[in-house]
């Protein structure tokens, strides 16, 4: 992202936008709440699977607050913007969304694989 011009930036962040955004708000509460049936057949049975579930729910958890908190208020504020109104300090709102969209993923992407080998094993 560092890398396009301003029209080119602005046009992803808002195919993105538009593309994610309604998409989003179904799959994380959904990806939340697939975790308490796991966790409530697994709290006496398995506790191995128990544990790994929680702590990917708690990282899925830390996903959703980086979104809601961080990047959708940075993502809300791009979208009222245009190549000729571009705030002076736009790369820096740019490479904070970006910071945090690598947390995001990260934790996400953790919370899966923990998830999965608690399912596995």
């Amino acid at each position: 992202m560092a890398t396009f011009q301003p029209d080119v930036f602005l046009a992803i962040v808002d195919r993105m936008n538009r593309n994610m955004a309604s998409l989003m708000t179904i799959l994380m509460p959904v990806a939340l709440l697939s975790t308490v049936p796991v966790l409530i057949i697994s709290y006496t049975e398995r506790p191995v699977t128990f544990y790994l579930t929680l702590t990917g729910l708690a990282l899925f958890i830390v996903t959703l607050l980086v979104t809601v908190q961080v990047e959708v208020p940075i993502v809300k504020q791009i979208a009222t913007w245009t190549v000729s109104t571009l705030p002076s300090n736009w790369q820096q709102l740019r490479d904070r969304w970006g910071a945090f969209h690598i947390i995001r993923v990260v934790a996400s992407l953790a919370g899966l694989v923990l998830i999965l080998i608690g399912a596995i094993f």
